[in-house]
């Protein structure tokens, strides 16, 4: 039988989480033909089988494997797994048998055992017990989840396929008071000042956020340079703008600033470079991350060679991935590849803030709210739109100086909107 294995979905991707089987062990399958649902730390997207044959699931749902781990095999009706696989299945028994306190073997005799037949298999090892006597079907994450938890196992029933056990199985028991191996239950979290606390789990997305804006945090260097822009000009630009789009996407004040940054970027290469290893890695395509919100994560998004891309370009781009976002369509490939990021919180209201830089990345802009503000022109005070943007910068890679002429050159920019043309 052919393995499959987990797949790397993205370039930052280390390992995946099975959602969701969308065949049944024992299935026919097709080349091409969508069988599962995974996890990245990208987004959530199906995976195509890429033979014909019988599929034999060996991951559970819920289960999380590293890059290259066995998920299930596809081979032909009746083909059965490497032998190695029953030895590991096992192997698993054995563990399981002894983590529960099954008995140990009996010692040797010294009478001679009787001769075994020729075609008689050899006895497995001891099963661990659960109801019935059958060897409990849990996956290896569960397994080890149980141990860590002090979860019974064979006080479970499982959720994934054929009755097996899952991680989640194991979370749900010790959340809800599972039997621990000493008979107790688990009367979950004790009540303080501030009442009980409810547990809740991060999805994959959410693990993988949280892990990179701690790193970002605790090995970046930052700074962050902020600046007023008056935006008046660009809010005429796009009024006549939409009365010429007819049925196309109006570009946004926001397609304005990714514009802006990508053409800023080109002349600031440094800004546009990442840092790896010791050393400055300086691309040549300005790929510009658009971060958009979702019910419980932030979503960045690529509007790639943003630098070449014309405004109604970038406004159809930035459209449809937006919408792939939050239909939860989009794919790994449309997430990757950013050198840059643009965060906008304006439609919330939020006058200004301080974004963290998404690592390898040099740097990120934070946009708020174009509003009227009381400004001086030419010695009178007047209202005008203006905006602020504030850049958050690697200092390893961006330093002061550097940083505060790009900033200027995206204000000027966006403060004279036919530039955005060239």
């Amino acid at each position: 039988m052919a393995d499959v294995v987990m797949p790397r979905l993205s370039d930052s991707m280390e390992e995946g989480t099975i959602v969701r089987w969308l065949k049944d062990d024992g299935d026919d399958v097709r080349r091409g033909e969508e069988i599962a649902e995974i996890e990245t730390d990208k987004a959530t997207m199906t995976y195509e089988a890429d033979q014909d044959g019988v599929l034999s699931i060996v991951a559970s749902e819920g289960d999380t494997l590293a890059i290259g781990e066995v998920i299930a095999r596809i081979g032909a009706e009746g083909e059965e797994a490497p032998s190695e696989e029953r030895a590991q299945g096992d192997a698993e028994g054995e563990a399981e048998a002894s983590a529960q306190g099954a008995p140990e073997p009996e010692p040797e005799s010294s009478e001679p055992e009787p001769e075994s037949e020729p075609d008689a298999e050899p006895a497995p090892g001891p099963p661990a017990l659960g109801n019935g006597g059958d060897r409990v079907k849990a996956s290896p994450v569960a397994r080890r989840v149980a141990r860590d938890l002090g979860v019974e196992l064979t006080a479970l029933s499982g959720s994934g396929p054929g009755g097996r056990i899952v991680k989640a199985d194991v979370e749900t028991a010790a959340r809800s008071g599972g039997v621990s191996r000493d008979g107790d239950r688990d009367d979950g979290v004790a009540a303080t000042g501030r009442g009980q606390a409810q547990v809740q789990e991060l999805s994959r997305t959410q693990s993988l956020i949280a892990r990179r804006m701690a790193e970002s945090k605790a090995t970046i260097p930052d700074f962050a340079l902020q600046t007023q822009i008056d935006m008046e000009a660009a809010v005429e630009t796009r009024s006549q703008l939409k009365e010429l789009a007819d049925d196309r996407p109006v570009p946004s004040l926001n397609d304005m600033v990714v514009k802006a940054c990508g053409l800023a970027l080109r002349e600031f290469p440094r800004a546009n470079a990442s840092y790896r290893d010791g050393h400055f890695e300086l691309h040549d395509r300005v790929n510009v991350g658009v971060a958009v919100a979702t019910e419980d994560a932030l979503v960045v998004p690529t509007v790639f060679d943003a630098d070449r891309r014309s405004l109604g370009e970038i406004a159809t781009t930035t459209h449809e991935l937006a919408a792939k976002v939050r239909e939860g369509q989009i794919t790994p490939p449309e997430l990757s590849g950013g050198t840059f990021t643009v965060s906008n919180l304006g439609m919330y209201g939020v006058s200004s803030f301080t974004a963290v830089i998404n690592p390898p990345q040099a740097a990120i802009l934070a946009v708020g709210a174009v509003e009227p503000r009381a400004v001086v022109r030419d010695g009178d005070v007047v209202a005008r739109h203006t905006m602020a943007a504030t850049l958050v910068c690697d200092h390893r890679i961006l330093y002061g100086a550097p940083a505060a002429e790009f900033l200027a050159r995206v204000r000027e920019l966006l403060e004279h909107p036919p530039g955005l043309a060239l």
